[in-house]
């Protein structure tokens, strides 16, 4: 389903970057993670192992640098917002990328 936003997965997708980018070594609310071999052509794949869901796919590719979901995650070490960080990032850009929490294309949190 497109979202009524067209610019809420770019701007979500720019600020995990940002997060990723920025995340000095020694933080330890972030979620380090040393991607797998398996994980190369299945971004959803880290997601589960991450974040428990599947949907969470566009944080890890936006965390990895990838520029296309068909792009080979290559094995290194990514650095991924925590839960608390996550919801922050998505409240601040009106993005959401669990189905359940969307409504006719916006977050179902939004009106709240």
């Amino acid at each position: 389903m497109l979202d009524q936003d067209t610019r809420a997965a770019k701007s979500f997708y720019r600020e995990v970057r940002k997060f990723a980018e920025s995340v000095k070594p020694w933080d330890t609310t972030a979620i380090y993670y040393e991607t797998k071999p398996d994980e190369a052509l299945d971004l959803t794949l880290v997601a589960q192992r991450v974040y428990g869901r599947r949907d969470e796919y566009l944080t890890v590719m936006a965390a990895a640098g990838l520029d296309s979901i068909d792009q080979p995650l290559p094995q290194k070490r990514i650095v991924l917002p925590n839960e608390g960080q996550l919801i922050a990032i998505k409240r601040r850009v009106g993005f959401e990328s669990i189905a359940d929490l969307r409504e006719a294309g916006a977050p179902s949190w939004a009106g709240a």
